[in-house]
């Protein structure tokens, strides 16, 4: 199968992906860029920022994917004059066959930005722009270690179906151990058993309506 047989133009215009290794897509095919803004822009990074202000904004993405939680932040930044520190995990790299097709720096006006997304290395710490640093880690999140913490958590694995051992307890404890003080974890998921490990591990949690094709979407907080 060639890369562009799993491209998929979503009801946004924009590109969703469906993994040969899951089988599932990467973003809703309802609207990629819409499902991304509401869910990790507006109920994660601008969230936050309406009540923190000051400082740098640090990000970890659980599954850096096809980039585009990265761009959609990025841009933020750079619009808003927002220093974030951004660190994505992603245990499954995109080629860069793949990822050169994908028409997301198109549509949103971005396609150096993205293409730098892709292009720093793995592994150090690279300057996007003045106002996004982005460290991007190849391997599983189950795997590795850090005493940093983050303001805000896109948890953006692939759904239960597919990966189901990253919405359980255990992993969901590292997760909650790495959100500072007052940080918040964002996720397509609204699955009871996620909403009830949450609550487990020491979130508070909420639903919040969702993008065009789900109804709603978490959000859990760390008090």
């Amino acid at each position: 199968m060639q890369p562009e047989d799993n491209l998929i133009i979503s009801g946004d215009g924009s590109h969703t992906l469906r993994s040969e290794i899951f089988n599932v897509t990467y973003h809703s095919t309802h609207g990629a860029v819409t499902e991304s803004t509401i869910i990790f822009i507006q109920a994660g990074l601008e969230y936050f920022a309406g009540t923190n202000p000051e400082g740098t904004i640090r990000i970890f993405e659980m599954g850096f994917g096809t980039g585009l939680n990265a761009l959609l932040t990025a841009e933020w930044a750079l619009k808003h004059q927002k220093k974030i520190n951004y660190t994505a995990i992603e245990a499954y790299p995109l080629t860069p066959d793949i990822t050169g097709r994908l028409n997301y720096g198109n549509l949103e006006n971005g396609s150096l930005l993205f293409s730098h997304l892709h292009a720093c290395p793995w592994g150090d710490k690279y300057a996007i722009s003045p106002y996004f640093d982005l460290l991007k880690i190849e391997g599983k999140f189950e795997d590795h270690q850090t005493d940093r913490r983050f303001d805000v958590i896109y948890y953006d694995a692939f759904g239960p179906g597919a990966q189901p051992h990253l919405w359980e307890v255990p992993i969901l404890r590292k997760a909650y151990e790495r959100t500072a003080s007052g940080g918040v974890l964002t996720s397509f998921c609204v699955q009871g058993a996620f909403r009830r490990n949450l609550k487990e591990v020491g979130y508070e949690v909420e639903k919040l309506p969702g993008p065009p094709g789900k109804r709603e979407i978490t959000r859990a907080i760390r008090l």
